[in-house]
């Protein structure tokens, strides 16, 4: 008498887990179902960044096969979205030229950018006596004597999306901004110091996450 009591609760303990069990998958996939739902209806777009200008105190690539530079790039930043919020957890701007970074990187601040606001940034991108490979120190001096510069500002970041309450995990985010830098008496900016020259950019950078 005693054994089939024992079976008998068990029997119930049994069908009692199973039910807890398969509410709680229920109940994580309805939330998961919504959050994708949510997701969809508002669809994220990704941000959008424009290159506005840059300002060259310094370009030297007369020592062999190393380059000091230092630039001050603006960047601006838009969030499309009317509904989705950007977080900016890190984002690392530098200077490449012909696939091979001639600059340190930097480190911008890390900020919220709520919907269709703007940020603006003006980081410092410089290196010293950065060692350029020999075959692009040829053709980046013979653009210094020419006057032409063409180049990639890239920013590496990390981002997050705030869908009301909801936040998401981590982005990768690359940003590429052609621009054409003007040198030595083809530079047509403005002055801004000695040897300093302002070049008005306006150029849209891809964007991928």
């Amino acid at each position: 008498m005693s054994m089939k009591e024992c079976d008998h609760h068990k029997g119930r303990k049994r069908k009692m887990f199973q039910r807890v069990f398969w509410g709680i998958i229920v109940f994580l996939f309805i939330i998961l179902l919504a959050i994708l739902l949510i997701w969809a209806i508002l669809r994220p777009t990704k941000p959008t960044f424009i290159l506005l200008d840059a300002t060259v105190y310094a370009f030297n690539a007369s020592q062999p096969n190393f380059l000091t530079s230092n630039f001050q790039i603006t960047l601006s930043s838009r969030n499309p979205n009317d509904h989705i919020g950007i977080y900016y957890d890190r984002l690392d701007t530098y200077i490449t030229y012909r696939s091979q970074q001639i600059t340190y990187r930097t480190s911008i601040p890390p900020s919220y950018q709520g919907h269709k606001e703007f940020d603006v940034w003006s980081p410092f991108v410089y290196g010293t006596n950065v060692p350029v490979a020999p075959f692009n120190f040829l053709t980046l001096s013979q653009d210094q004597s020419n006057g032409n510069l063409y180049v990639t500002v890239k920013i590496d970041g990390r981002v997050r999306w705030k869908v009301g309450t909801l936040i998401t995990g981590h982005y990768h985010l690359y940003v590429h901004c052609p621009a054409f830098i003007a040198l030595g008496n083809n530079r047509n900016g403005v002055y801004v110091g000695d040897n300093a020259v302002k070049l008005q950019l306006d150029q849209r950078c891809s964007v991928s996450v």
